[in-house]
């Protein structure tokens, strides 16, 4: 099992995030982290392009972790390289 780590010193701004990548919206009760298990290490690719995109637009810190214990920080530098990793690691 896979997971994604978002964080925020600012109050809501996990909120924003979410609910424009669900387009619904989202309330974490000012939550200032977030946290999500993935079955499949694919699903996560698309929340990392979009926070890669996005990356201007909100005050959010990106962690996934591959491996138990590990866990790598997610920047607009190098999403795609962890995207095409994802592929190569997990073909199915």
């Amino acid at each position: 099992m896979v997971s994604v780590n978002l964080w925020s010193e600012k109050t809501g701004e996990i909120d924003r995030f979410l609910s424009k990548f669900y387009n619904t919206s989202i309330s974490l009760d000012k939550s200032l982290n977030w946290e999500q298990q993935y079955k499949n290490p694919i699903e996560i690719a698309e929340i990392i392009g979009t926070f890669a995109d996005n990356s201007d637009d909100f005050l959010l810190a990106m962690w996934i972790s591959l491996d138990k214990g590990v866990f790598i920080h997610v920047t607009e530098n190098n999403a795609d390289d962890i995207i095409k990793y994802l592929y190569e690691r997990f073909p199915y």
